[in-house]
């Protein structure tokens, strides 16, 4: 995926092509699509496949650092999408995460590495690196495997340490001490 609805690839004789779409929306279908087609021809899906939608801007996020995302959450049936079985994109709260904290599914943990402030991604999610076996009542079978869009629309970079005036000092941005942040310390939106 590339800046203004471009997207390259290399072909099956390291061929590099560019497609130019219309629109966005027609990106990121596109994009999607390339990402269920993955899945659909892997003999046996033991990792978490993933295709950026939105690239985003900044510094790529790492283990211990905070996010707010929006996601929608779907059952991947018949080699595509099926029902969804959770999502907040219309309700009022983001989820908050601490990525690295184990509080959410391993796939979530691995498919956001390196995601950026605004960055959007599709990810595909084998059964061992979600609800495995137990699945989640009512909602989400055992051993199913699961889609998810993920957008991150706030980052707090956590790799900070305390200089010697006490202020909080971000090790990946500068060596100058921080300006005051927002009151929840995640950056404006």
């Amino acid at each position: 995926v590339q800046p203004n609805n471009y997207s390259t690839f290399y072909d099956d004789q390291r061929q590099n092509w560019s497609i130019m779409f219309e629109s966005e929306k027609a990106a990121i279908d596109f994009s999607k699509q390339v990402c269920i087609a993955k899945c659909n021809s892997s003999p046996v899906l033991d990792s978490v496949l993933y295709q950026d939608l939105v690239l985003g801007e900044g510094q790529g996020v790492e283990g211990g650092d905070s996010l707010e995302i929006a996601y929608t959450g779907w059952l991947f049936q018949n080699n595509g999408l099926g029902q969804v079985f959770d999502s907040n994109v219309n309700k009022d709260k983001l989820l908050r995460l601490k990525l690295g904290s184990g509080k959410v599914i391993k796939g979530w943990e691995e498919g956001m590495m390196g995601m950026k402030k605004g960055g959007r991604r599709y990810l595909i999610i084998p059964p061992a690196w979600a609800y495995g076996s137990q699945g989640v009542a009512g909602r989400v079978p055992p051993d199913s495997t699961l889609v998810f869009e993920v957008e991150v629309r706030r980052v707090k970079l956590v790799k900070e340490c305390s200089g010697s005036d006490g202020q909080s000092v971000s090790s990946r941005d500068s060596p100058a001490p921080s300006p005051v942040p927002n009151s929840d310390g995640f950056t404006a939106d």
